[in-house]
Order: C-alpha cells, then sequence, then structure tokens
C-alpha cells in the first residue's frame, strides 16, 4: 500500500497520514521504490486493529 491508498483506509489526509508514519509504533515501509514508501497491508491492518478506535457508524 502507498501513502494515498493508506490515507483513504484510515480516512485521513495524505498530510495526515504522513505525521502518523512518523510514530514510533506505525509500521516500517516493507520497501522503497523510486522515493514512495510502500507497506504491507497486513502490517497496516494489524497497526489500525491495535492502535486506532472504531469510527462511529450511522447506526451508532
Amino acid at each position: 500500500m502507498g501513502p494515498y491508498e493508506i490515507a483513504q483506509r484510515l480516512g485521513v489526509s495524505r498530510q495526515r497520514f504522513q505525521q502518523l508514519a512518523r510514530y514510533p509504533t506505525f509500521p516500517k515501509p516493507y520497501q522503497e521504490l523510486r522515493g514512495m514508501k510502500v507497506w504491507l497491508a497486513e502490517d497496516i491492518e494489524d497497526w489500525i486493529a491495535k492502535h486506532r478506535q472504531p469510527r462511529p457508524t450511522d447506526e451508532d
């Protein structure tokens, strides 16, 4: 996953994603390709499960 996909998955701006990516708990990138970092989707999903509160739904 690239920064854009992760920002969309988290429901945040790309700028906010960049802030989150600096957190010590955020997964390290899997690889850097031509100046763009990419992460494994599994690592991102694990981080979300451990560190993000569920967002309220319309039914809440």
